[in-house]
């Protein structure tokens, strides 16, 4: 997603704008804070995938809920958001119920990945391996 937002950057700000959430100043630095953190996030989680590191995880979280709260906040309002933004310009679809329910398995997911975290955290830290 970071990358596909990243060669979209010239598009990016506009496509934020469309939410309402953000004055139009403030579209490239959430733009930029947004693609930043996916690619710090996800980098991370496919160079390191076995890694017990939480940061990762808490990263993809903060920019799942920070577009599931965008698309919220747009969905809620009424608002006609043409192309969502999740890959830049690239597999545009709009703002809709669809795109939220995404959003909810995105969460879920980073759910997962936070219990699945701390749990292979607590088992380091008391040299005890679960077995599943």
């Amino acid at each position: 997603m970071g990358l596909g937002q990243l060669v979209s950057w010239s598009a990016m700000p506009g496509i934020l704008e469309a939410y309402g959430a953000v004055p139009a100043a403030g579209s490239p630095l959430l733009a930029a804070a947004l693609i930043v953190a996916e690619l710090l996030g996800g980098g991370w989680l496919l160079a390191r995938p076995r890694s017990r590191a939480l940061a990762p995880v808490w990263i993809y979280t903060a920019v799942s809920v920070a577009w599931t709260l965008l698309g919220l906040q747009a969905y809620l309002r009424g608002l006609v958001v043409p192309n969502c933004g999740c890959f830049g310009v690239y597999l545009t679809q709009r703002l809709s119920w669809f795109t939220l329910a995404q959003d909810g398995l995105l969460l879920g997911y980073a759910v997962i990945m936070i219990r699945a975290g701390r749990t292979a955290a607590r088992e380091a830290a008391t040299g005890r391996v679960a077995t599943r």
